[in-house]
């Protein structure tokens, strides 16, 4: 996967199949509500995994019963690359189907 940033219509063209997440300032992002803070925190670790398993981390803040999450590619200047449609993607396949915030 390559860390080579891509253009703003790219990104919106994929940012378009992510259900929830958005493209701003750079760096796309989303947050999720869960029943609880115990379910936050579930998801909390999930991701950690993922992000692990792509050495690729996000920002992310963890809630009472929320989890945001900001991603971009600091090595590609802080813009978006495929790395971070890559780890939204992922992240998806794992997040309980709850709406966006």
């Amino acid at each position: 996967m390559t860390d080579e940033p891509l253009s703003r219509k790219e990104i919106e063209d994929r940012v378009r199949e992510l259900p929830g997440w958005s493209l701003g300032d750079d760096r796309i992002a989303r947050t999720y509500r869960l029943g609880s803070h115990f379910a936050a925190t579930a998801l909390v670790v999930h991701v950690a995994g993922i992000q692990e398993e792509l050495n690729h981390h996000s920002e992310l803040t963890l809630g009472y019963n929320t989890v945001a999450l900001t991603v971009n590619t600091h090595s590609a200047g802080g813009t978006v690359t495929e790395l971070d449609l890559e780890l939204a993607r992922r992240i998806e396949e794992i997040a309980p189907g709850h709406g966006a915030s």
